[in-house]
């Protein structure tokens, strides 16, 4: 009998019992894809008509690939949630509307929790969607429409512990949450508004106005000022550039510290007696206030620079950032 921490044999490879598994459960992959047909589409057609919600519902392993099912759902355009089929027979029916759909996981088609809720789920008039590896079983002949996931073996070989079966019903779960996305043409905007505390939502939603400094923390000197002053206003305002404005604010040039070191070099400069128009540039890289703050990351490495300045329309300058500034919001 096996116990925790007993050594595997010396004869017994790990990695060949792996890849059997991958091979038993990509023939159970395939198996179900090739009968994906009019059900799969009339299952999609029913969700997408529906002013509800997607109930999905299971025990045990169904269960916990019907809870994976609704946060895929729910994360990509379809309003969906996880019902615990023994609580809902105990009060969390009444978190079903008759306007939802009830997703019914269960490879048997014969889980009692879920069975007893057939009655008050006809009842109320919910549509029922089954999951199930047994086309003729109860659950699967009471719905509305059947997916069949039904896999030619478990990669268990006791034959015993869900394994094919639970892939080929998480499977079946992207398949719709995917054929939903696109059927209601689910943007990367979209996702990033559901997702707003993860790394794409930052980069998708954030705005240069969120992390650039504006107002009195922008760097910036008239253009006859002197070098001295320059770095007086660099060094105050930390960012490593200053803008170089006119009275209204247009922006003329900027003045970087790589600016400052090459002008260094220039034994000839004086820092008292050089007018910063005389060194900065010209035409320096800048981005516009409504951009994206990723776009700017995305500037920055392209153009192998460390400081964007932020223009309106008119180009007057309204903000300045730098990488440090991408980094602290997590945007690079």
């Amino acid at each position: 009998m096996a116990t925790h921490g007993t050594l595997p044999r010396q004869d017994h490879a790990p990695a060949a019992s792996g890849r059997r598994v991958f091979d038993v459960e990509i023939r159970g992959l395939q198996a179900v894809a090739a009968r994906l047909d009019g059900a799969f589409s009339q299952a999609c057609g029913l969700i997408l008509a529906s002013e509800g919600r997607v109930v999905c519902t299971g025990m045990g392993k169904s269960g916990h690939v019907a809870r994976k099912i609704a946060a895929t759902l729910a994360s990509t355009g379809t309003p969906a949630f996880y019902m615990h089929p023994g609580e809902a027979g105990h009060g969390d029916l009444g978190m079903v509307t008759d306007a939802d759909i009830v997703l019914a996981l269960s490879y048997s088609g014969e889980s009692d929790e879920l069975l007893m809720l057939l009655p008050a789920l006809k009842r109320q008039g919910n549509a029922l969607l089954a999951m199930t590896g047994r086309p003729a079983s109860t659950l699967a002949q009471a719905a509305d429409v059947h997916l069949d996931i039904s896999v030619p073996e478990e990669a268990c070989p006791l034959h015993l512990a869900p394994t094919s079966s639970t892939t080929a019903s998480m499977a079946m779960g992207d398949a719709l949450a995917v054929a939903l996305l696109e059927a209601r043409g689910f943007t990367a905007d979209d996702f990033a508004r559901s997702h707003p505390a993860g790394a794409l939502g930052r980069r998708l939603l954030l705005h240069i106005a969120d992390v650039m400094h504006g107002g009195d923390d922008i760097p910036r000197v008239p253009e006859n000022a002197t070098l001295g002053e320059a770095l007086l206003e660099m060094s105050r305002k930390r960012l490593g550039v200053t803008a170089v404005v006119d009275d209204a604010g247009h922006l003329l040039g900027l003045y970087t510290d790589g600016d400052l070191r090459r002008t260094l070099a220039d034994p000839g400069i004086d820092v008292h007696g050089t007018l910063i128009r005389d060194v900065m540039t010209r035409d320096p890289v800048t981005i516009g206030s409504g951009a994206l703050a990723i776009e700017a990351a995305r500037l920055m490495e392209m153009r192998k620079i460390n400081a964007l300045l932020v223009l309106d329309a008119e180009r007057r300058v309204v903000g300045a950032l730098n990488i440090h500034d991408l980094l602290r919001a997590r945007v690079v």
